[in-house]
């Protein structure tokens, strides 16, 4: 994870952010998501390629240079949390961003900005 990419992802939120403020609950689930857990930049990753289009697990894999199982646990996980969607196919299914998160993408501007306190080291004088 390096700060220039977190950088270009509060970018590409900025220009979709909603004005609804997102509740609590949503907030702590999306934080915990992205921040709190081993895989949360990889999910990260793959919410913001979502972003601008469809998905399959395997160009997944391949966009992100990923085993195509480690994509296909952390698409389980994101869908199982309602932040994506899986298409009706069973093989090459595609998976896109949920509405949920959509309304909610101001919850994921703040949890990459918690990313980002995170690794940014804080200087004392």
């Amino acid at each position: 994870m390096t700060k220039s990419q977190l950088l270009e992802f509060k970018k590409t939120l900025q220009s979709t952010q909603s004005v609804r403020k997102p509740d609590k609950q949503t907030t702590q689930l999306l934080f915990y998501l992205f921040t709190n857990t081993k895989g949360g930049f990889t999910r990260l990753r793959i919410i913001m390629l979502l972003l601008q289009r469809s998905y399959n697990t395997h160009q997944l894999a391949q966009d992100l240079k990923l085993d195509y199982k480690a994509v296909q646990h952390h698409l389980k996980v994101l869908e199982k949390n309602n932040m994506v969607l899986k298409g009706r196919e069973k093989y090459g299914a595609t998976f896109q961003i949920s509405v949920f998160l959509e309304i909610n993408i101001g919850a994921l501007y703040m949890a990459i900005d918690k990313l980002d306190q995170k690794i940014t080291p804080k200087i004392y004088l």
